[in-house]
């Protein structure tokens, strides 16, 4: 199992929709976040992308010195990056980094933002172009380590005498991480990437996704894992998660939400339709009506593009909720709340513990070196309570 943490390059507040409560992202801001996942243990961090958001490869390089372990899931988008340009960059982070680099392939699923980069394409052209474009970058790097140079000419891409000259640490390739809902969607992470992200569906959703990507990857020979994308919304008791919930979506008024159901409404992603019909469009409002499955709460959706869903509960329920997506076959989550600097400290006190002891260990970031909670009464540390480890 893998724990990732998001830094929100498209802006981070207390309240969705809302300018109350908001946080400027600026580079301080975003170092706070990356340094508190770093030192907290989270595996590494997905930085968005488009127009909404800073780019996410300026922001990553200039996360990359404040940090010593830290991941960073950064995005490619065909029809934007050239794929021998987009693996030069890859190779050049990856050496900097000493290998801390996962690739995100983003086809894209906004028809304006689109069109407004300059891409025309129809959502199976769009796949098309993204099949051809991982595959001239994943050979080129391949080639790499060899020399060589690489020739594809396909029906959207084409390279002749494509070469790398300075390899990434990572082989065959830094890791190419890929989302999407469709049939072409699957098919194309079948055959060629290491890891499919959903967003957070109910359990038996993500179930029948899991198993069509592993039947079309078999067909390949391959074998992919799997991740998921959730919001979380962590307190010492349900009740206070829950509370948190409505908060978030407190200042969220009507107008608001139908100005962005219209915008979803637009996009020709299935990912995205998939999350709006767990909301109905905006028009569920209610903790019963917005709770899909136990503790998985879509209030996140009636605003935010994308991931929509968050796990709301006490520790040991959103651990136990997490076991079950693990127990389907998912080994990556990639996590976030609002604001992402204080919910990073708090998932990782309340949830952490209740991990996986061989995961704890990594997650801890090995021995533990100076004071542990404040001294008592000017006397010593306080007791270190153990709690009860829950399987997951």
């Amino acid at each position: 199992m893998k724990i990732f943490w998001f830094i929100p390059t498209h802006g981070d507040s207390r309240y969705l929709g809302s300018a109350e409560g908001a946080r400027v992202i600026d580079h301080n801001y975003l170092k706070q976040i990356a340094q508190a996942a770093d030192n907290l243990g989270y595996e590494g961090v997905l930085i968005p992308t488009g127009r909404s958001c800073e780019d996410p490869w300026v922001v990553a390089a200039s996360l990359l010195p404040v940090t010593t372990r830290l991941k960073f899931l950064v995005a490619v988008r065909p029809g934007l990056h050239q794929p021998a340009l987009a693996a030069r960059m890859a190779a050049t982070f990856d050496r900097l980094s000493n290998g801390r680099l996962l690739i995100n392939l983003v086809t894209g699923g906004d028809k304006a933002e689109l069109e407004g980069d300059g891409v025309y394409l129809d959502h199976a052209a769009r796949y098309e172009q993204s099949a051809e474009f991982i595959r001239i970058w994943r050979e080129i790097i391949r080639n790499s380590f060899e020399g060589k140079s690489y020739d594809f000419e396909g029906q959207h891409l084409s390279v002749t005498g494509a070469k790398l000259l300075y390899p990434p640490v990572q082989k065959p390739h830094p890791p190419v991480y890929f989302g999407g809902s469709s049939p072409a969607a699957h098919d194309l992470a079948a055959e060629q990437v290491e890891a499919y992200l959903t967003w957070g569906e109910p359990p038996a959703e993500v179930a029948k996704k899991i198993a069509d990507v592993r039947a079309r990857a078999a067909k390949h020979h391959r074998t992919v894992k799997f991740g998921i994308r959730l919001h979380v919304i962590v307190r010492e008791t349900d009740a206070e998660a829950w509370a948190a919930a409505e908060s978030l979506i407190s200042r969220l008024d009507d107008q608001t939400v139908a100005t962005a159901q219209s915008a979803f409404a637009k996009m020709d992603s299935e990912g995205q339709r998939r999350m709006a019909a767990l909301h109905a469009g905006g028009t569920k409002r209610s903790r019963a009506d917005l709770e899909v499955s136990p503790n998985l709460w879509a209030g996140v959706g009636l605003a935010r593009s994308g991931a929509g869903t968050a796990l709301v509960g006490d520790p040991k329920t959103v651990t136990a909720r997490i076991k079950e997506y693990a127990d389907l076959g998912i080994d990556i989550f990639v996590l976030s709340g609002y604001p992402h600097l204080e919910e990073a400290y708090r998932f990782a006190e309340l949830v952490f513990p209740l991990l996986p002891v061989e995961l704890q260990s990594k997650l801890s970031g090995g021995s533990l070196f100076g004071p542990l909670g404040e001294v008592v009464a000017n006397v010593g540390a306080p007791n270190v309570a153990k709690r009860a480890l829950e399987p997951a």
